[in-house]
């Protein structure tokens, strides 16, 4: 039987294809761009030391950082997007290599900038704001870095802080390639008897087989294959922590978990009760798994067994021009401006379709300031790829509204409020499917998606958070984050998080190892309060209509002018107060419990 290969990029349409030639049309443009972007932190250097003298001069540092920050975005964004379309591709490997120096270097060049402000008592700030309009743009960044102030080096520090970030990212870097270029899986045979190369890709194909054989040779085969680097893995995760620990350890904060949140003036007891609510309300999780054991009608319910869809014999496969239409019209409650944005962006080359050799795996929303947003997909034909889809589009409309409605200095939005926008699409696409659902099976075969969507997202990220969180405090307690004791506080939070109907296979305790997320840590738990506040703003979008939209819309289009607390209270959801995430957990209660009448 012929065995399928992953395509080459070659072999792909191009109309599957992203257009990133309307980032630069020809790369010696981008050459242009490099030359210009290393005039500019020469310039930038020669005016150290004159920030306090006028309002004048303050505005001009200020306006050539931002200049610095759009080249650099496009050099960077450009040269990583090429290399994701083929992580094996020399050329680009070397282009973004040099993107990433120089974007280190335009960073050390301009870190005397804030110890520098803050030097400027804060009655001569407010004096410079009132002077000149211009500078005045600046005031909510300004009163940023005063309330910073504890944590912010002097300017030596700063730079020699900045020029070490090149080697801060190694960790990540390395664990990227080994992920995407280097490591190979083993040919497995697929629900017809053919000779398969399992991918990425298709590993999730593979685990929501209706064959169980398959499910499980997909399971062992991907995770012996990172079992063969896992002290490698367990190295680069470690250092990583080690990595975090140093930042916030330089900038006088208690912990990495404290310094990650401050970016974004979130308290720690945030983080701490959304992990709390998701612990007292375990139950309904162990009753799902519960229930998909009765289901699959299998003596043990194994880790290979929580993906496959409850309904064996309902076979979905929606290519992707159906994606695009049943999206479309999912998100109609949004409105007619909002629809011919995402019109715009499935015409006009915003998205990287399918898989080919050597892409980066998963999916993703990026872009530039002076870009359109563009979108990196593995498309496969699933339910999956159409909520994926639907998701990194809420991200590209996010970023096209805020892009076209703040300067520059407020354009990008904190990662906290990014995960609501992707979510309240998705929250309209369950129900568009669910309200048009045509029969009995169909309708369970959604309810059961959407189970699947809470669990990854909320259940799921907030033990990947508490397992953050866990291997943090034990790395500042000085103890050494071995493969071994990483493995024994995963397989815990298994156990904890699935309940007593979950056989935990040996495989899973070797997740952690190919998770790209840890290297971004304390990021995850913001899928999860994103999801809560995401649902919170669908039903009122559902509820009230026109008015809710426009406060929906206000939000998207306010970039980071605010803090992201305050930019959701403005949305109608206050994170502040556990509400959301138990609401979100009960609105997870009520779906079990309709499933349940329903099989």
């Amino acid at each position: 039987m012929a065995e399928q290969h992953t395509k080459k990029r070659e072999e792909l349409d191009d109309k599957f294809k992203w257009d990133l030639e309307k980032i630069y049309t020809l790369e010696t443009l981008w050459e242009d761009d490099f030359k210009r972007l290393g005039q500019l932190i020469e310039k930038i250097a020669a005016l150290q030391g004159s920030l306090a003298e006028s309002a004048e001069a303050l505005l001009k540092v200020l306006q050539i950082s931002d200049d610095m920050g759009r080249i650099a975005e496009k050099l960077y964004v450009y040269a990583r997007m090429r290399r994701d379309e083929n992580n094996a591709n020399h050329v680009y490997q070397a282009l973004f290599d040099r993107a990433e120096r120089l974007s280190v270097e335009a960073s050390s060049a301009s870190a005397f900038i804030v110890p520098e402000i803050l030097t400027i008592p804060e009655a001569d700030l407010n004096k410079y704001m009132q002077q000149n309009k211009d500078l005045a743009v600046y005031r909510h960044a300004l009163e940023e870095i005063l309330r910073q102030k504890e944590h912010i080096l002097s300017a030596p520090e700063e730079r020699l802080l900045a020029m070490a970030a090149d080697l801060s990212m190694a960790s990540s870097n390395i664990f990227t390639m080994l992920n995407n270029a280097d490591i190979k899986f083993p040919i497995i045979k697929d629900e017809e008897g053919n000779e398969v190369e399992l991918t990425k890709g298709r590993y999730g194909s593979f685990m929501e087989s209706s064959n169980r054989q398959v499910r499980q040779d997909a399971f062992a085969a991907l995770y012996s294959s990172y079992r063969k680097l896992i002290n490698t893995l367990g190295a680069g995760l470690g250092s990583s922590v080690k990595k975090d620990i140093f930042y916030a350890r330089a900038r006088k904060y208690p912990s990495a978990l404290a310094a990650s949140l401050d970016g974004d003036n979130i308290a720690v007891e945030v983080y701490n009760r959304l992990i709390e609510a998701v612990h007292n309300n375990l139950e309904p999780m162990y009753r799902y798994m519960k229930i998909r054991k009765e289901q699959l009608d299998v003596d043990e319910l194994h880790m290979y067994d929580i993906y496959t869809p409850l309904v064996k014999d309902y076979k979905v496969n929606i290519p992707y021009e159906q994606a695009q239409q049943t999206m479309l019209k999912a998100l109609q409650p949004l409105g007619e401006e909002y629809l011919e944005i995402v019109r715009k962006g499935l015409q006009e080359g915003w998205i990287d379709v399918y898989e080919n050799e050597g892409k980066t795996s998963g999916a993703y929303s990026w872009g530039t300031y002076d870009t359109q947003p563009y979108i990196l997909m593995n498309y496969d034909n699933k339910l999956d790829d159409l909520f994926t889809l639907a998701h990194e589009m809420g991200h590209s409309l996010h970023s096209y509204y805020s892009n076209r409605n703040q300067p520059y200095v407020y354009a990008q939005y904190s990662i906290f409020v990014a995960e609501v926008a992707s979510t309240v699409n998705e929250s309209l696409l369950i129900d568009y499917l669910l309200e048009h659902s045509k029969d009995k099976q169909e309708k369970i075969y959604l309810l059961n998606h959407y189970l699947e969507q809470f669990r990854g997202t909320v259940y799921r990220q907030t033990m990947f958070a508490e397992f953050e969180k866990i291997i943090h405090e034990r790395a500042e307690q000085g103890e050494a984050l071995t493969p071994e004791l990483m493995s024994s506080i995963y397989r815990d939070l298994n156990k904890l998080y699935y309940g007593p109907d979950v056989v935990l296979d040996e495989e899973i305790d070797i997740e952690w190892a190919r998770i790209p997320h840890f290297y971004s840590a304390f990021y995850v738990y913001k899928y999860a309060t994103g999801f809560s506040a995401a649902t919170a703003i669908k039903e009122a979008i559902r509820q009230e209509g026109q008015p809710a939209v426009q406060r929906y819309l206000e939000f998207l289009k306010s970039g980071g002018s605010d803090y992201p607390i305050q930019l959701l209270q403005k949305a109608g959801v206050d994170l502040t107060t556990p509400e959301p995430v138990d609401d979100a957990l009960k609105y997870f209660a009520r779906l079990l419990e309709e499933l349940k009448t329903l099989i």
